[in-house]
């Protein structure tokens, strides 16, 4: 019997689509089984994130035959919906306001990372009241809202099982930054919860990510879904494919000739699949 599972393809229109993009839509695709398939466009950075890319996303992803026939989700149509959620955790005392700089960040670190290698907070601003006129980051009291969960959550992995999470490591994590009010954390698990999706599917450089997110799903009683991480495509150097390599680029492969068929089946992503 074939499972049934509602996924997405959650891609930031920061640049063209490029095959690690390609990948990342059929795996979403094809661990559905013979349940649906959403395209969410993740928008939120309003200074990176461009009209004609996003013209030019849904033009190649509809070329390709990937996007789907449901409602397709701009995150920037919806920033009082996430702000809300941020609100809600402010009233319950979750959040507090940060206007450390990120030199000050670094000096206090002393070095330690989290699991994805990000700089772990010292916690220098908890506790602090917001100053007058000051911009501020909002920040998840990470040991707080352990606290409340009675537990530090894990998930479930397709193909691995059921893991362990590592939130604590992360320290207070920034739920709301200072030049969108939101961040991808708050924003990707409400929309994962608002559209049940319950297998999420993207690439492994967001494995880490996903103790941080199962924080906020038990604050806020949202659906826990399965998760199913992928291998990426990478440079030639070994670092992460860019949408600055036009030579995996979707638009410049149409350009050479390429059909749709080909690109879908390009060996680079399905050595992957």
């Amino acid at each position: 019997m074939t499972l049934s599972f509602r996924t997405r393809f959650a891609p930031s229109p920061t640049g063209y689509l490029h095959l690690g993009h390609v990948l990342s839509a059929l795996h979403a695709r094809s661990l559905a089984g013979s349940g649906a398939y959403h395209v969410r466009v993740e928008d939120i950075d309003a200074t990176r994130c461009r009209p004609d890319y996003v013209e030019a996303l849904e033009e190649d992803l509809r070329w390709l035959g990937l996007w789907p026939d449901s409602l397709v989700r701009y995150q920037s149509q919806h920033i009082s919906e996430y702000r809300a959620v941020l609100a809600a955790l402010r009233a319950r005392g979750l959040v507090y306001a940060c206007s450390c700089t990120r030199a000050e960040i670094a000096r206090a670190s002393d070095g330690r990372r989290a699991p994805d290698g990000s700089i772990v907070y010292s916690g220098a601003c908890r506790g602090r009241r917001k100053g007058q006129g000051h911009a501020v980051v909002w920040r998840l009291d990470m040991q707080r809202a352990l606290d409340v969960l009675q537990e530090e959550p894990g998930w479930y992995e397709y193909g691995r099982g059921c893991l362990k999470g590592q939130a604590a490591a992360f320290g207070d994590v920034v739920l709301a930054r200072r030049d969108t009010g939101v961040s991808y954390h708050l924003c990707v698990t409400h929309d994962d919860a608002l559209q049940g999706i319950t297998r999420v599917t993207r690439g492994v450089d967001l494995f880490e990510a996903t103790s941080v997110h199962r924080v906020l799903q038990g604050l806020m009683g949202w659906l826990e879904p399965q998760y199913a991480h992928h291998s990426l495509i990478m440079e030639a150097d070994g670092s992460k494919l860019s949408k600055r390599n036009g030579a995996m680029g979707v638009r410049i492969l149409r350009q050479e000739g390429w059909s749709a068929a080909a690109v879908l089946g390009h060996p680079a992503v399905r050595a992957l699949l």
